[in-house]
């Protein structure tokens, strides 16, 4: 493991194509201003924190201070990547058959979860992860552990231990179990919805706002807890209505948690869901409005996968009759009044089939959203690989005209995938300014991309028109091996060719 004690090595110059971005590079009206690419450019770190990023021959120098420079020349200095939904107790089921998602959870997800109820087996399982989050040039990420409260603190636990930047939590449970006729096995859920909510309280007192590496002057809280009710169907509604108490009152403490959940991932499941609610005497307008009314959708709350939304529910023999009647629109329209993020996981919506997730029309409607991997129904830990299924889902969305009978056929450009893996999540999670890009201040998490990693690479960029051909190449074609260097706070945690299992000591 990495030497916490250690310093970030004073003012550093990093020479290479420096990007980043200040928001959405397809914004109509400002993305150009929102976009600053430098061929030839700078990043400058002091102490853990960005100084400068611009041109070489414009960075600011220190008079009669000897310079320190790296040299990436050739090379893409990025902002470290922001993954806003990562399933830390699935990391055992990448990879395993899922053709739809309940059955697959059913059948492979909750038997490994209950695996974590083994606070050491927990615990080794995060330090891979982490590992391997580092080597796929991940600083920040969005984690639901599992249902244990022991297996969260392990994770916190090892994430301190790399100074790693993690926004995580207990997943909440407490409806559904298979003596009640559910899928979950009783064993995964909360005792009592009272017990799951103590032991969140418990987690978030400890964890929440944890000060990062002993030598950083600024003090950084590297920690945050999500308060993670799974799903509206697991959780009973006085677990979802504390829940939320508890992530309004941390706001208006001044303290404020993040909240975490999963919206409209599949299309049958959303239906089902708004039928059981019925059944216990909720009758809500949409999946979304169920969290709305138990206060949990806001600022600093991230919602995963999100397919349907802006669709029409469909009506089936599961619907609630008594539903009260709205427009999906409306749905996109509250997160955006309520300042919530979501997260978009194309390999995960791919993989179990559960349809296109509208980027175009939440992106147009100025809700914030980020990228995330989604593991373990997603199949590997780069975000450069979540950009291709991205790019891919996208484009495959106009070969249905049923959904789609009118308007310009929709694309991914590079540069709006590499802010929606940067930039775009630390929106949704509101730390714009101070991760997920190179501002002055923000902090010093970046990753070193090499744009010929590969065979395939090497050749596509030596016939590449001019850079943002290469970025978009490297969009579609990269993957773990073209990171070449991840720094954290500005000390590198990951160098190629190290075990990603044990990052790289600094």
């Amino acid at each position: 493991m990495s030497d916490r004690s250690a310093r970030a090595p004073g003012r550093v110059s990093h020479r290479g194509i420096v990007l980043h971005f200040t928001g959405d590079p397809d914004d109509p009206e400002h993305g150009a201003e929102h976009t600053h690419l430098y061929e030839d450019g700078v990043l400058v770190v002091e102490d853990g924190r960005v100084v400068h990023a611009g041109r070489w021959h414009d960075r600011p120098r220190v008079p009669g201070a000897p310079e320190r420079v790296e040299d990436h020349r050739g090379d893409l200095i990025l902002p470290g990547f922001v993954d806003t939904h990562v399933h830390a107790a699935q990391i055992d089921v990448m990879g395993t058959p899922g053709a739809q998602l309940l059955p697959w959870l059913t059948q492979r997800v909750y038997p490994a979860e209950l695996r974590f109820r083994d606070p050491a087996y927990a615990a080794a399982a995060a330090r891979d992860l982490l590992g391997m989050l580092l080597a796929a040039g991940t600083t920040t990420a969005v984690v639901s552990t599992s249902t244990h409260p022991d297996a969260a603190e392990a994770f916190f636990a090892e994430a301190l231990a790399l100074d790693l930047r993690v926004v995580a939590g207990k997943e909440l449970m407490d409806a559904c179990g298979t003596s009640s006729g559910g899928p979950v096995p009783d064993a995964l859920l909360d005792p009592t919805w009272e017990k799951g909510h103590e032991a969140t309280v418990d987690l978030a007192r400890r964890f929440h706002g944890r000060r990062g590496a002993p030598h950083d002057p600024y003090g950084s809280s590297r920690i945050g807890y999500c308060v993670s009710p799974r799903t509206a169907a697991t959780s009973t509604l006085p677990a979802l209505e504390a829940a939320g108490a508890l992530y309004r009152e941390s706001a208006a403490a001044g303290e404020p948690l993040w909240a975490q959940g999963h919206l409209m991932e599949n299309r049958y499941e959303a239906d089902r869901v708004l039928g059981l609610l019925c059944g216990r005497g909720v009758h809500a307008r949409s999946y979304l409005d169920v969290f709305d009314r138990c206060g949990l959708v806001g600022p600093r709350s991230v919602w995963a996968h999100c397919v349907w939304l802006g669709e029409d529910y469909p009506t089936t023999p599961a619907s609630c009759p008594h539903r009260p009647a709205g427009g999906a629109d409306l749905d996109r329209e509250l997160l955006r009044e309520r300042g919530a993020g979501v997260a978009f996981c194309p390999t995960s919506n791919l993989y179990l089939g559960s349809g296109f997730f509208p980027l175009h029309r939440l992106r147009g409607d100025g809700v914030p959203v980020g990228l995330g991997t989604d593991i373990g129904a997603g199949t590997g830990f780069s975000p450069l690989r979540a950009l291709h299924d991205a790019y891919t889902a996208t484009v495959l969305g106009n070969g249905f005209p049923a959904e789609r009978p009118t308007g310009p056929r929709r694309s991914l450009s590079a540069l709006r995938g590499l802010y929606l893996a940067t930039r775009g999540g630390a929106e949704a999670l509101g730390l714009q300014g101070v991760i997920g890009g190179f501002s002055p201040g923000c902090e010093a998490d970046f990753t070193v991309l090499d744009l010929g990693a590969t065979p395939a690479l090497r050749r596509r960029m030596d016939t590449a028109h001019d850079v943002h051909d290469m970025l978009f190449a490297l969009m579609v074609l990269g993957d773990e091996r073209s990171v070449r260097t991840t720094y954290v706070t500005g000390r590198p945690l990951y160098r190629r060719g190290a075990d990603p299992y044990t990052p790289y000591p600094t």
